[in-house]
C-alpha cells in the first residue's frame, strides 16, 4: 500500500463526528485552562519518556551493578534445613512454641486448626563453611563451598501469610495483582543494553514440583508501557511464542511486512499522537531482530564440557534449572539488563526432608556454579545474583512429627535470602533471629527494603523511579523502603 493510500486511510476516520467532538473538548480545555490560570492543583504530572536507555535522569547514583540475576525459589524454602541453624529446635524438639515466643502473632488457616505447635529440630547436619564461618546445611554442598562469595541476609520478612500475595509483593512491591515487576521498573528506568534481546527475561523450571502456580502478570509491565513486560523464554523448538515466522514465510517478506505495517502505524501515530502505537512499533522491531539472536543464544554447542560439568548433569537438558542457570550466564554475557529464574517446589508442608533433599539436589550445584563462573568470566563485580524465596518457614511443624518426617508451614517474620557480587559485600552475614528462628533479632530488611536497595545498586534512586497511572505517581517501593547500607561494599 502507497503512502497516500495510507494517509487517505487514516484520515477516513476523521469525520465530520469526530471533529465536532474534539473540538468541543478542545475548546473546553482552553476555557478551563484560562480559568485556572497560575493555579496547579489541576496541573497532571506527565510520565518522562523513556528511551533506549532509560529515563532522563537515570541513573543518578554511581552504579555498583549493571545486571541483575534473580533465582526465586517459590513456595518459601526452609530456613532452618539450609542456612539459619538453630541448636535450641533440636533441644526442644517435640515441644510446644512457647507463648512468648510466638506473642499472638497470627497463623495459617492451617496451623490454627491444630491443637499444639510442637518444635523440630532440622533433621540435617549444618557446618561452618569458608573463612567466613557462614552456617550452610549438608543439603546445599556446593553453595557452602562458594559462602566467602556470598552475603547472607537472615533478617528478610513481608506482611504477607499466603503465597499468592507474598509472591505478587516480592515480585511487584504490592500484594495485589497489577503493578510493574522488578524487572520492568528496572527496563523502564535503565533502558537496555542489547538491542537484539530483551531487557528483561523469564526462565522457569520445567524439572520443578508444581506445587503452587506461577502467573504471566509477575513478570508482567503492569500500568507501564507493554514494551517493558518481561518476556519468557521456554525450552523445545519454540523458545519464545509466535516468534517464528508462518510455513512459507522467508526473513525478507517479513521485513517488507513490518515495513508497510510501520507505514500505517506512524501516519496514525501523527494523526493521533497515541504513545501506545510507538511501542508496538518498537515491539515488532524486537521480535524481528530475536528471530536472529535467539537461536544463536539457546545454541550450547560451543560450552565446552567442563562448564556443563560445573553446572551439573541437568545442565544439558533444555528447561530444567541448571540449563536455565547456564542460559543465563549467556544472556548476562549478552549484556541483558534483568534476568528472573523461578523453581517451584518449596512448598513442602509435609514430607519435607524427602522433599527438601530433592530440591537441594537440583538447584544447589547450579545455583553455585553460576556464582563461580560469572566470576571466573569477571562478570561477577558488576552482576548481581539473588536467591530466595518468598517468605520462610515456621519453627513449629505442621501436621504428622516425627525425626524423619514432618513439615513447616508459612512463617512471613523471618527468612533468609542470599546475594553475590554487583556490590554486596562477600562472606557477610546480616541480620540475626532469636534462638527459636521466630523473630527478628537484629537488622531487620523488609521486602520494600530489599527493592529499594536493590535499585540503588543499579544506580537508581527507588523515590525517584516514579510513574503516574491512574491519577497518582506510583513507585516499586510505594511509599516505603530504605537503603540497607550495611550489605553494600
Amino acid at each position: 500500500m502507497m503512502n497516500k493510500e495510507i494517509e487517505q486511510l487514516i484520515a477516513s476516520n476523521l469525520n465530520r463526528r469526530s471533529f465536532l467532538l474534539k473540538a468541543s473538548l478542545g475548546l473546553g480545555s482552553v476555557a478551563l485552562g484560562s480559568l485556572l490560570a497560575g493555579q496547579d492543583v489541576l496541573t497532571p504530572q506527565t510520565n518522562t519518556i523513556a528511551g533506549p536507555h532509560g529515563i532522563t535522569g537515570m541513573p543518578d547514583i554511581p552504579a555498583r551493578t549493571k545486571r541483575v540475576v534473580y533465582l526465586f525459589q517459590s513456595g518459601g524454602p526452609s530456613q532452618f534445613e539450609t542456612f539459619d541453624y538453630k541448636p535450641l529446635l533440636e533441644k526442644m524438639h517435640g515441644q510446644d512454641l512457647p507463648d512468648s515466643v510466638r506473642k499472638g502473632q497470627r497463623l495459617t488457616g492451617m496451623s490454627a486448626q491444630q491443637s499444639a505447635l510442637p518444635l523440630v529440630g532440622s533433621s540435617f547436619q549444618f557446618a561452618q563453611r569458608g573463612q567466613s564461618g557462614a552456617w550452610v546445611s549438608e543439603l546445599m554442598p556446593f553453595t557452602g563451598a562458594v559462602a566467602d562469595d556470598l552475603c547472607f541476609i537472615k533478617s528478610m520478612y513481608t506482611e504477607q501469610i499466603n503465597h499468592d500475595p507474598a509472591l505478587t509483593f516480592m515480585q511487584t512491591g504490592n500484594q495485589l495483582a497489577g503493578r510493574p515487576s522488578m524487572g520492568s521498573w528496572v527496563h523502564y528506568g535503565l533502558g537496555s543494553d542489547n538491542d537484539n534481546l530483551p531487557a528483561f527475561i523469564v526462565l522457569v523450571s520445567n524439572n520443578a514440583p508444581k506445587d503452587q502456580p506461577l502467573y504471566a502478570r509477575l513478570w508482567g509491565n503492569g500500568f507501564l508501557p507493554s514494551k517493558y513486560q518481561g518476556v519468557q523464554f521456554r525450552s523445545g523448538a519454540d523458545p519464545v511464542l509466535y516468534l517464528n515466522n508462518p510455513k512459507g514465510y522467508e526473513a525478507a517478506d517479513r521485513r517488507e511486512m513490518l515495513d508497510a505495517l510501520n507505514a500505517l502505524n506512524q501516519s496514525q501515530l501523527e494523526s493521533f499522537g497515541d504513545p501506545g502505537i510507538g511501542n508496538r512499533v518498537a515491539q515488532y522491531e524486537m521480535a524481528f531482530r530475536m528471530q536472529a539472536s535467539i537461536p544463536e543464544i539457546n545454541d550450547m554447542s560451543d560450552e565446552p564440557d567442563w562448564v556443563f560439568d560445573l553446572y551439573g548433569s541437568d545442565s544439558r537438558i533444555p528447561g530444567t534449572y541448571a540449563a536455565n542457570c547456564l542460559l543465563a550466564r549467556r544472556l548476562l554475557e549478552k549484556n541483558v539488563k534483568f534476568v528472573q529464574l523461578y523453581h517451584q517446589g518449596w512448598d513442602n508442608h509435609g514430607n519435607l526432608p524427602s522433599a527438601l533433599t530433592q530440591q537441594c539436589k537440583a538447584t544447589d550445584q547450579a545455583s553455585a556454579a553460576l556464582v563461580k563462573d560469572l566470576k571466573q568470566r569477571g562478570l561477577l563485580d558488576d552482576t548481581l545474583v539473588i536467591w530466595g524465596g518468598e517468605f520462610g518457614r515456621t519453627n513449629y511443624s505442621q501436621g504428622k512429627l516425627t525425626k524423619d518426617d514432618y513439615g513447616r508451614d508459612h512463617h512471613p517474620r523471618c527468612f533468609t535470602m542470599w546475594m553475590a557480587g554487583g556490590g554486596v559485600r562477600p562472606g557477610l552475614t546480616y541480620g540475626e533471629t532469636d534462638d527459636f528462628g521466630y523473630n527478628i533479632a537484629k537488622n531487620p530488611v523488609h521486602v520494600h527494603d530489599f527493592q529499594a536497595t536493590l535499585l540503588y545498586l543499579m544506580g537508581v534512586d527507588h523515590e525517584k523511579l516514579t510513574y503516574e497511572a491512574e491519577g497518582r505517581r506510583y513507585r516499586l517501593t510505594d511509599v516505603e523502603g530504605r537503603i540497607v547500607k550495611g550489605i553494600i561494599a
